[in-house]
């Protein structure tokens, strides 16, 4: 079987037609170049390509480009079959914990059909689409042939997709347009509490807010479009710096909101403060997951023990949190209320929604319980 070697830099390297190959290896989750290659086309059965697949190799395309999103769908519904015996968990954070292990399994199995792009990100494979947009806006211009799971690759064209047609937020009356590796305001109902809350007092006087990990800046749009005369959205991540500024030139508050990349606060102090931190303390297993976990509520707890110092007297931090965690037993709601406690901030007012999303409905979910009970929160927050 051929076999493939890890390069020092992200290469993977194998043998095809008696000739030695060499692609850059591309993979969001940060996976591992494969250590084996497998060269497969058409003729490969499914049962075939999972055998291959769940020892570990990676299995390279070479047919139909159609037939591999079919081999793909055919492999998540072996991955997908329930297995013969597992113990059931007894707590919700186990459940957490082995539903987390499932994915990763999941991911890694999939993750093993590659598909090969050429430097201009064009895929060499009969009826494949056009990609090289997609490929251009996720990954930055081409440079070399590459190899990539067909799997990151649909979500790079779903990716795309949402960020040519946008998601409508009610908020607004218009449309956001996500990037690629950006977390996308699906979720509406944390965006309509920062919509309904009252702007504090201050706020008419000294009009400035500071948006802290703006993502899309959905929110830094709907402070200014509620009358903030100054907003400052910030966020580490390149890729939503510019998805934020591309939003808000589109929405015509680019004068009205600064955008600007730095790890949690701007300089200066403001009237309001607002942060909708990952909600799920635990270890990301890739860069799309960011938006959503957080490990050891790190990017939480430095927001909260800054938050005092960069609030302008009498002003308010708003933190919009899902209570998630805590149905899975991952972080009880006291020590929540005890960071608060030890920043020296002060609860002024607490706003619940429910969420929206299909998932909290589907009770095939092995978290259903959890999500089922879920609450997004609005804590409007003062210095003591």
């Amino acid at each position: 079987m051929p076999r493939a070697s890890v390069d020092a830099h992200p290469m993977v390297h194998w043998t095809e037609g008696g000739e030695a190959c060499v692609a850059l290896w591309r993979s969001e989750s940060a996976a591992p170049p494969p250590r084996r290659v497998l060269i497969v086309d058409d003729a490969v059965t499914a049962d075939e390509a999972y055998g291959v697949a769940c020892q570990g190799t990676a299995l390279l395309w070479r047919g139909d480009f159609q037939n591999a999103r079919q081999m793909l769908l055919a492999l998540a519904r072996r991955t997908d079959r329930p297995a013969c015996k597992v113990k059931k968990p007894s707590t919700a954070a186990e459940a957490f914990h082995l539903y987390r292990q499932m994915r990763s399994q999941r991911a890694r199995t999939l993750g093993a059909l590659l598909v090969p792009l050429d430097a201009d990100y064009a895929i060499p494979l009969r009826r494949a689409p056009d990609v090289r947009q997609a490929c251009a806006e996720a990954f930055g211009p081409g440079q070399q042939p590459s190899l990539a799971p067909l799997r990151g690759l649909l979500g790079v064209i779903g990716a795309h997709e949402w960020r040519t047609k946008g998601i409508e937020i009610a908020a607004l009356g218009e449309r956001i347009h996500p990037h690629y590796g950006v977390f996308a305001p699906i979720r509406s109902e944390y965006v309509d509490l920062v919509f309904t809350a009252p702007l504090p007092a201050l706020s008419a006087s000294s009009s400035v807010a500071f948006d802290i990990g703006t993502g899309t800046g959905v929110l830094a749009a709907v402070l200014a479009r509620r009358g903030i005369r100054r907003v400052i959205a910030t966020d580490q991540d390149l890729r939503a710096v510019a998805c934020a500024r591309e939003n808000l030139e589109r929405l015509g508050l680019a004068p009205q909101v600064e955008v600007v990349q730095g790890d949690l606060f701007p300089e200066g102090r403001a009237a309001l403060v607002v942060c909708n931190p990952p909600w799920i303390p635990a270890r990301p297993s890739s860069t799309l997951e960011r938006g959503i976990y957080d490990p050891e509520s790190h990017m939480l707890r430095a927001f909260l023990r800054a938050l005092p110092t960069h609030l302008e007297p009498g002003g308010e931090g708003w933190l919009i949190l899902s209570d998630l965690a805590e149905h899975l037993g991952l972080r009880p709601r006291a020590e929540l209320l005890a960071l608060f406690q030890e920043a020296d901030l002060t609860v002024v007012d607490r706003i619940d929604a429910r969420p929206r999303h299909p998932r909290a409905a589907d009770e095939t979910d092995p978290l259903h319980a959890a999500r089922a009970a879920e609450v997004t929160s609005l804590w409007r927050l003062a210095v003591r």
